[in-house]
Formats: structure tokens, sequence, C-alpha cells
């Protein structure tokens, strides 16, 4: 092996999310609560990638995300991709498609919306604009950025 290169433990049974725009796993880890499971989670940040960009790198032990999941993640890593690893070996690799909705798992930003006030469960319209991605909530109609959301859930 290299002096320059380390060595990071594979994992028997998980996820790996690669592709993640560098600065961003942190904001994943938060969205999807990763760090509030007892699993250990292996997070490489601003990581030398192919074409000499940076990105950031996840792999979380015996977590596996269910498409749904994966395609939420696209709100904040449109190229990312998911690895599912059973045995130590890649079982399963898929690149996320950014979703037409997402329910029941974001809090609207806006604090005026009825699903503050009332038990409903929320829903949001995911709008691509270029260079960015925005959410519009059904029931407020208001429109936010995505950073907004990792901010705040």
């Amino acid at each position: 092996m290299a002096k320059n290169k380390l060595k990071v433990e594979a994992i028997e049974r998980g996820t790996v999310i690669d592709h993640i725009p560098a600065g961003m796993g942190v904001r994943i880890l938060k969205f999807f609560q990763l760090t509030d499971k007892n699993e250990r989670i292996t997070v490489g940040l601003n990581l030398r990638s192919g074409d000499e960009a940076k990105k950031d790198l996840i792999k979380v032990e015996n977590t596996v995300f269910t498409v749904e999941q994966a395609n939420q993640l696209a709100l904040f890593a449109s190229e990312a991709t998911i690895n599912e690893i059973r045995d130590f070996a890649v079982v399963n690799k898929y690149s996320v498609q950014l979703p037409e909705s997402i329910d029941g798992v974001l809090r609207c930003p806006n604090s005026n919306c009825i699903t503050h006030h009332e038990p409903a469960a929320t829903r949001f319209y995911v709008k691509q604009k270029p260079r960015q991605t925005d959410l519009k909530c059904h029931f407020c109609e208001k429109s936010f950025h995505t950073t907004l959301f990792s901010e705040l859930n």
C-alpha cells in the first residue's frame, strides 16, 4: 500500500452514500438523524474526487436506505450514489432521483402554516431550478430553498 493512502474499514452490511457535494455530508447526517442511531458511521469530508473536485462520503453500518429515503437525499446531493452493502460486497448501486413531492418528513418553515397548528401531515412539491431546488408547501403555498430545511429539521 502506498504511503499516502489510508485504509477505511469496510462495512459488512449497510449503506455507502458517495458523490455528496463537499460540505453537504454533515447536513445529510443531521437531516436523516444518522448520528441518533447506535451504529458505526464513517464520514469523509472534502475527499478528492476523480475529476479534481472534492466530495463527501458517508458509510452507515446496519442501515439500508429505502428508495424513498434515497430520493429525499437528492434534495441535498442530486449526484449522489447509494451503495447497498451485504457481506462486504456491493449488492445494489443506484443514483438518487429527485422526487416530485416529499410527504410527512419536513416541517414547514412558515410559522403561520396550518401544519404548525393542526394535525396535518406536511407535503412539499419539489421544484428544480437551475443550480437550486425549492420546495413549495402544499398548505401555505410558500416556496423555500432546500438549505433552509437542513437547518430547521
